[in-house]
């Protein structure tokens, strides 16, 4: 049976945390869960540890303090490296990605080394975005795609199943982007080091609860994430 780790990177998201992990038992019972918290002040790592004492499938990986969503999932890449998953899947802990979604994702598996939860590629949508951060995201993603040569319609969506003999063929601590450009950054040393993509339609939902954490540091950091890899290839 393929041993399966879906990540969940979290700050403040009890609002949303207690249903997501039902509705992941939900569509892949056999899974088992991390969740990657940064001391979150709303408990949600308090009630992370409380539900595994009786959910053996979950675990709780506690971190100081807020950290980025980069080095969160880094983390947890390495935790199921170091515990010999076979499948390492990443999601957001806000339900902008639809669990419903994680069957067909971890199929796409089977014929791939990277599956991406496409917001981009046909039939894949999104819900909730203003015309301008739609625009951003289209321009963002292009701009990746351009200037890293990455073979995929949508390269800055974290939800994302890798293989872990992918993920053991790149070198993790060489990954320096912490935030959200990591996701960019992955997938550069995951296609230099030559591993295969597909793409999964999905729709893309505005966060349920709680607040974003996207904000124009973010922007920046992605900015010259992309500057140093374009650097760095030549």
């Amino acid at each position: 049976m393929t041993r399966t780790l879906v990540a969940l990177a979290t700050y403040n998201e009890i609002e949303n945390l207690p249903g997501l992990v039902d509705a992941i038992h939900q569509s892949l019972p056999d899974a088992e869960i991390i969740v990657i918290d940064d001391n979150s002040p709303d408990g949600t790592g308090r009630w992370c540890e409380e539900r595994s004492i009786s959910d053996s499938r979950l675990h709780c990986l506690h971190r100081p303090g807020k950290q980025g969503l980069g080095s969160a999932t880094l983390a947890g890449a390495r935790w199921a490296l170091e515990h010999d998953y076979d499948l390492f899947v990443t999601m957001d802990a806000d339900w902008s990605h639809d669990p419903m979604h994680l069957q067909e994702l971890v199929r796409a598996t089977e014929s791939a080394d990277v599956a991406i939860g496409s917001r981009y590629c046909s039939g894949g949508a999104i819900e909730g975005w203003p015309l301008s951060r739609r625009v951003m995201s289209r321009v963002m993603n292009r701009l990746s795609r351009t200037v890293l040569r990455l073979p995929v319609c949508d390269s800055s969506g974290a939800f994302r199943a890798y293989r872990a003999s992918a993920l053991r063929g790149i070198d993790l601590t060489k990954i320096q982007a912490a935030g959200y450009s990591y996701l960019e950054e992955i997938l550069w040393n995951l296609s230099r080091a030559g591993a295969s993509f597909a793409e999964v339609p999905i729709t893309f939902h505005e966060r349920r609860a709680g607040r974003s954490k996207i904000n124009i540091g973010e922007a920046w950091s992605k900015l010259t994430t992309l500057a140093r890899l374009a650097i760095s290839r030549k």
